[in-house]
């Protein structure tokens, strides 16, 4: 996370260790998954284009989305969701949300355009792929297209989610919703989503163990989709959405990532994974 609109989060304070650690295992090949670097860039912050100018040129780099979690913004148009989620996250009284409100609306007023356009002409320079975050809106969807976007990471309303698969990008949905069978913010489930064809990737977001189970559970779901349809949503697409052609399938001339699993009471258990065709676990 490059930038957060709370001042006291882990991912901003430590996110320098954690992409170093990242390299230096990257580079030793000490991991049995190969771990590529998403710059999940906070356009409200202060420093949001410094820190994106420390990491964007990192070979490991293959990933920018742009976010802006301002209160009222996007992930919440319901102010008392938002009010919830902030009050329970982070233990604040009504004052102190109050006070955080008002600070992250001055940040947003005097950061988030000209962030937003200096971040994604920088991305745009490296051909990195570019994601849109919390799309609440078409106009939310029309500003991504014009930005050169062609990933619609978690939108919040069918709207948003229509006018992206509109527009020719690929929508991105949450396992965790998936499996909870709603949104924490109370927006737009995945599953229906999913259900009426607005759906094209599905991601582990905030737990990694949820998007095998995500997988399993849309063939159960009784919505019309396969297995195979719904592993192609955890695999094939998103790889061919940042641009990994090398993988995703299994086919001739790929990587050969592999994953055996077997169902067992419904829940999917890894049982052995290959990466370039070699054992790893």
């Amino acid at each position: 996370a490059l930038g957060d609109v709370h001042g006291k989060s882990d991912r901003v304070q430590n996110r320098e260790r954690m992409i170093e650690a990242v390299c230096a295992v990257s580079d030793r090949r000490m991991t049995r998954a190969e771990h590529r670097i998403h710059l999940r860039c906070e356009i409200t912050a202060d420093d949001a284009v410094e820190a994106v100018d420390k990491w964007i040129d990192l070979p490991l780099v293959g990933l920018v989305s742009i976010n802006d979690h301002t209160p009222g913004q996007r992930q919440f148009l319901d102010p008392e969701k938002l009010k919830q989620y902030y009050l329970g996250k982070y233990a604040m009284n009504e004052a102190q949300f109050e006070e955080f409100s008002v600070r992250v609306t001055e940040l947003h007023n005097r950061n988030a355009v000209r962030h937003r356009n200096e971040i994604v002409g920088r991305a745009q320079a490296r051909a990195l792929p570019i994601a849109s975050h919390d799309d609440a809106t078409e106009a939310h969807v029309k500003e991504a297209v014009e930005n050169g976007m062609t990933i619609a990471e978690f939108p919040t309303t069918r709207e948003a989610a229509e006018a992206s698969c509109d527009a020719g990008l690929a929508v991105l949905v949450g396992a965790p919703n998936l499996v909870l069978g709603g949104s924490h913010s109370g927006n737009i489930a995945a599953i229906d989503l999913v259900r009426s064809g607005h759906a094209d990737i599905l991601s582990s977001d905030y737990v990694p163990a949820s998007l095998m189970e995500g997988v399993f559970k849309l063939p159960a779901a009784g919505i019309g989709v396969s297995l195979p349809q719904a592993v192609r949503l955890a695999t094939l697409n998103p790889a061919r959405a940042v641009g990994l052609t090398d993988r995703g399938e299994i086919a001739a001339d790929r990587r050969a990532d592999l994953v055996r699993v077997r169902a067992i009471d419904g829940a999917p258990v890894v049982r052995a994974v290959w990466r370039e065709g070699s054992r790893v676990v």
